[in-house]
């Protein structure tokens, strides 16, 4: 667990700039030392996109879609506050995972089609009427999801030679 304080000397950015992104991000607040150390991988995921010069506005539709895509999946049944951010530090499979959320879909991500419709993690009751009946589709969120991780890793490539240059 980790202070608000300490996360921004980790990251080397003012507490003000992280309670920034906390608000923007809709990211948990915690008290004292009460913050997990999967909220830090997530922040620094964010930081070091940001200074690849990743767009915030971007990386902000990337946050919704991923959390949008694990609910539809019903991934968040873990009763955690931060069910959403709990996957971030893992290092395995990252062809698997999710860029900011981290969290493994159990397939590689190029393998959109792959995802079976209908898949429901939870035990709870099913909703009257099936998801894709009232508009939503995961496949049609993961779809858009790999889009903006696309054009990331595109960015981010472009960027690459500039950050190493500005570093030597």
């Amino acid at each position: 667990m980790h202070t608000l304080a300490a996360i921004a000397k980790t990251l080397n950015r003012p507490v003000v700039y992280l309670r920034g992104l906390q608000e923007r991000f809709e990211l948990p607040s915690f008290g004292g030392a009460g913050y997990p150390a999967a909220w830090l991988n997530c922040v620094r995921t964010i930081v070091y996109l940001r200074i690849l010069n990743i767009p915030e506005e971007t990386l902000r539709e990337l946050w919704h879609l991923e959390k949008k895509l694990l609910q539809l999946l019903h991934m968040d049944t873990t009763g955690s506050p931060t069910w959403f951010l709990d996957a971030c530090g893992q290092k395995s499979h990252p062809d698997r995972r999710l860029l900011l959320t981290n969290c493994h879909l159990g397939t590689s991500l190029r393998a959109a089609a792959a995802v079976q419709p209908g898949l429901n993690f939870s035990p709870r009751a099913p909703e009257f009427f099936p998801s894709t009946a009232m508009g939503e589709d995961a496949l049609a969120v993961l779809r858009d999801c790999l889009k903006i991780h696309v054009r990331i890793h595109s960015d981010i490539t472009a960027e690459l030679p500039v950050v190493r240059a500005a570093a030597r």
